[in-house]
């Protein structure tokens, strides 16, 4: 129960049950007959040959991976942005409550609304494929019309105004900003793992090459753009 859950936060919504056995069993057992070894466990999940085999990559199975939740997409964002204060002084980065899924994310980090979290582990969206599959898919229980429009929009406004005292780091997107193949490339690599398909990544750069980057102000736009879409494909909100 406990290794299946850890899975699906950590690797994917849908392990085999041969992946939850291997867990369960180094659970039982760390490899020097020590039972509840937590740093054992973790490590097979993360390490285990179902998570790190690259065809889930290059050539997922049905119903590999998991929907990210929308707070991890926020500090996915923050990581690859290389969020920091500056060299000023200490960073206020209040957040606020990110709990609105029309103006914020749909979540907030020690906000969730019952005891049971922010979703269940055996959630299964309705009238959908992965229903008809005998799948489920727990992030998709706070995922609704109004929060997918509303998490763009608010990582939208992270990048263009982050909270107070952090600050974001565009350089090395400004350095290829007039190539708009390089760019989507560049964050497609440290976004989203060089997940996006030729399709996404074509229409993306179609979109950024209509943008002007003849002065510094356009560029900075044009990155920002590219960082937008990248986080609104599919294949980046599908881990």
């Amino acid at each position: 129960f406990i290794g299946r859950q850890l899975i699906q936060r950590l690797v994917t919504s849908n392990p085999s049950p041969a992946y939850v056995t291997r867990v369960a069993a180094r659970f039982n057992d760390n490899g020097s007959g020590v039972r509840g070894d937590m740093k054992a466990v973790f490590d097979q999940v993360l390490r285990d040959p179902e998570a790190r085999s690259p065809l889930n990559i290059a050539s997922p199975a049905p119903g590999w991976g998991k929907l990210r939740e929308p707070v991890l997409r926020y500090t996915q964002l923050a990581r690859a942005l290389g969020a920091g204060d500056g060299g000023g002084t200490a960073p206020t980065w209040r957040v606020g409550n990110l709990s609105d899924p029309a103006t914020a994310l749909g979540q907030s980090p020690l906000r969730s609304p019952s005891v049971f979290n922010f979703y269940r582990p055996g959630y299964v969206p309705p009238n959908t494929a992965i229903a008809a599959a005998g799948l489920v898919a727990p992030e998709f229980q706070i995922t609704t019309d109004t929060s997918v429009p509303g998490i763009v929009n608010a990582l939208q406004r992270f990048m263009a105004a982050p909270p107070r005292g952090m600050t974001l780091d565009y350089s090395g997107e400004l350095a290829v900003a007039t190539d708009a193949d390089a760019l989507v490339a560049r964050i497609d690599q440290r976004l989203a793992n060089r997940s996006l398909g030729a399709a996404t990544r074509t229409e993306i750069a179609a979109a950024l090459a209509a943008l002007p980057a003849g002065t510094d102000a356009q560029k900075l736009n044009r990155v920002r753009t590219a960082w937008l879409l990248v986080l609104a494909a599919p294949e980046f909100i599908v881990q």
